[in-house]
């Protein structure tokens, strides 16, 4: 999920002196809402946990800078993947590494069960619903793995339109914001363990902010188990749009003495993953203080919060007018099948009925 770097943004941004005087304009609105999601948060509703109070807020910033035409101007300082990554790098300061060789190994596991399902059930979903190729190939890797960034990398593999690129984009913040609220009271309904829960958010919300958010409502563990599991699913990215673009040029377009080069798995593979596992075994090695890993947790959830501000901020409300009804009916059937199989197959790793 990601930022107005991944194309969700299509709004144009200023250039020169105005870029940099929006910028400043732009962070000094997001610090404030990021001070008043920790003062909500804290002291006004603390039944709201922060990941629902800075979307609101977001959104509602959104609203006021939309009809003010005044958002344009700002969207230098919305860096929804910025800030996402820099959160995820410090959150492996918590979590030690035989927990990420514990859950990652069974993240592994889920993410190939659930990606390799959930991608040819939405590609052969989508040429019943007569989808063109690209589309299908873009909207598959977007709903089976991680959203946003997965999508862009298969829109490059495949060259896909912008346009098609920009459906899919809308698509995925108009489905993960409602699931990032919805699921963890629906786990908190059917009394699932923090593990299996954090899987289930993991497996099925397509953006990595609101895995990440969904897990933070349900609790501690099962944000950590929710962003380990996804960045299994996250590592696969680079495999995705390596084997799209092989088949793009053997099967889309026929030509068959072209190949891929490797480097397109290194170059799409998401690099923050490597910090997190980094931070994680410094932490792991005593490497920091108690006070220092106090100071990383709050800088952590300060890096959430400004996320999930910059995912309402970044939201096009005019995209969603846009939205055919083809690729709309496939893509929320898709996240629905996603969700059950998710919930499913969560259940069966680490609800421990294998014993894996």
């Amino acid at each position: 999920m990601e930022g107005k770097s991944n194309g969700v943004s299509t709004n144009v941004q200023p250039a020169g002196p105005s870029k940099a005087l929006g910028l400043i304009a732009g962070l000094i609105i997001l610090a404030l809402l990021a001070y008043s999601t920790n003062y909500l948060g804290k002291h006004v509703h603390k039944a709201l946990e922060y990941p629902i109070w800075a979307v609101a807020l977001g959104l509602t910033a959104n609203v006021l800078l939309t009809l003010t035409r005044t958002k344009d101007y700002i969207t230098p300082a919305i860096r929804t993947e910025l800030f996402l990554k820099t959160g995820l790098v410090l959150l492996g300061a918590g979590i030690n590494i035989t927990e990420i060789a514990s859950v990652g190994g069974k993240g592994i596991v889920q993410a190939i069960i659930m990606v390799t399902s959930v991608f040819f059930f939405t590609w052969w979903l989508g040429g019943v619903f007569k989808l063109n190729s690209r589309l299908k190939a873009v909207m598959s890797t977007a709903i089976s793995i991680c959203g946003v960034s997965a999508a862009i990398a298969a829109a490059g593999s495949v060259l896909a339109r912008k346009e098609e690129l920009t459906y899919i984009t809308a698509l995925v913040i108009l489905t993960a914001l409602p699931l990032m609220v919805l699921m963890p009271y629906a786990a908190g309904w059917l009394g699932l363990t923090p593990q299996v829960a954090g899987a289930w958010f993991g497996g099925n919300i397509d953006t990595t902010a609101a895995v990440v958010g969904a897990g933070a409502i349900y609790g501690e563990q099962a944000m950590k188990v929710a962003s380990i599991v996804k960045m299994s699913q996250n590592a696969l990215i680079g495999i995705a749009a390596f084997l799209l673009a092989v088949y793009w040029v053997v099967v889309g377009e026929r030509k068959s003495d072209e190949r891929p080069g490797a480097r397109v798995i290194w170059d799409r593979f998401p690099k923050f993953v490597l910090g997190f596992v980094l931070t994680s075994i410094l932490a792991s090695l005593g490497f920091f203080s108690k006070a220092q890993l106090s100071s990383i947790k709050a800088l952590q959830t300060w890096a959430f919060a400004l996320a999930f501000i910059c995912i309402g901020l970044e939201l096009s409300f005019k995209q969603f007018g846009k939205l055919g009804v083809k690729p709309t009916a496939v893509y929320l059937i898709a996240t629905v099948f996603n969700t059950l199989l998710a919930l499913g197959i969560g259940f069966l790793i680490f609800g421990g009925l294998f014993g894996i």
